[in-house]
């Protein structure tokens, strides 16, 4: 899985410091619920999965790169579980 950092402005040194810190947090949240879902279909092969990152607002999106076929089967409980709400995080 790949992450693509949104900055609201130019990032800084703290902003990359927060990079790292929301990579930490939210790998191992998305794996797990990528694992109960994917796992028979992927063999725990993620690298077909990208998010945006927003890093001020701290919300996770599917990026537009991942598989529609993949995307699609996000999206009924992603945000819930992901963000805690019922957003759509469809880019």
């Amino acid at each position: 899985m790949k992450f693509n950092w949104i900055f609201s402005k130019k990032a800084d040194q703290n902003q990359k410091k927060r990079c790292i810190e929301l990579e930490y947090t939210l790998r191992p949240r998305i794996t797990r619920f990528l694992l109960e879902r994917f796992e028979n279909e992927c063999g725990g092969d993620f690298s077909n999965f990208y998010f945006d990152v927003d890093v001020h607002t701290e919300r996770v999106w599917v990026n537009t790169r991942t598989p529609h076929e993949l995307a699609a089967k996000l999206s009924t409980d992603f945000d819930v579980v992901i963000n805690g709400d019922r957003r759509l995080s469809i880019a």
